[in-house]
């Protein structure tokens, strides 16, 4: 709610529909386990509690969204029982509930943590915005293992990907990357996946075939918004 580039943002409406409502809605037809809001507003609590959903109040001081998933799940009865813990950031309303089914792919695979990727063109490669990430394949575009994070350009997309901002973990994995010091290159590259490949844990990767818009700004829930009311 406090974010600098777009104050409110999660309760913005698009096509007259919160966005994290729209997020909400998502992770729930994925139809995968219980799905929680964790959030530290409580305007943000109150909406979805109002639909029926579940939410978790976390402190407003958490660093990350990594960390605040960490909050939550720490405290479930069920902690060690599910077979994935996915996190989901509150700014991705046109993600598809398929994508959601096909992070959790990689800990089936045996990775410590699951994510997704698509391809990259040339322009995006450049776009120092945007995450990319090599992908080492052990089913061509099905699963892969990632051996490197990156956003300034490296003026190649031969095995580079466009990174989405999805991930599956296991308690016991997601336990050990909270506990983990940053490491430097995570430092250096301002990218937390390096802590977990600093720290020995693997992350492996579903290919899925376009990146949903993340809003980060006022001009991305403009776009947001046309596409759902499919203004081309």
């Amino acid at each position: 709610m406090e974010s600098t580039r777009f104050p409110n943002k999660p309760l913005a409406l698009i096509d007259g529909i919160p966005m994290i409502q729209r997020v909400w809605q998502q992770a729930k037809l994925s139809n995968i386990g219980p799905v929680i809001v964790a959030c530290c507003e409580n305007e943000v609590s109150e909406l979805i509690k109002s639909l029926g959903g579940e939410t978790v109040m976390t402190h407003k001081d958490i660093p990350s969204g990594t960390d605040r998933i960490f909050e939550v799940i720490k405290n479930h009865s069920d902690k060690n029982k599910f077979d994935s813990i996915i996190n989901l950031q509150g700014d991705m309303p046109l993600i598809n509930p398929q994508d959601i089914k096909k992070v959790n792919k990689p800990l089936l695979q045996g990775f410590d943590i699951g994510t997704l990727v698509t391809n990259i063109s040339l322009e995006e490669e450049a776009n120092i915005n945007i995450t990319k990430v090599k992908i080492n394949w052990i089913k061509k575009n099905d699963i892969g293992k990632a051996v490197d994070f990156y956003k300034n350009s490296k003026k190649v997309t031969d095995s580079i990907y466009h990174h989405v901002g999805i991930y599956s973990f296991s308690y016991k994995s997601l336990k050990k990357f909270i506990e983990s010091d940053q490491s430097s290159n995570e430092v250096y590259h301002k990218l937390e996946q390096w802590r977990a490949l600093d720290n020995n844990l693997t992350i492996g990767s579903s290919f899925v075939d376009n990146v949903p818009l993340s809003v980060d700004t006022k001009d991305d829930l403009i776009k947001v918004q046309n596409i759902i009311k499919g203004i081309k």
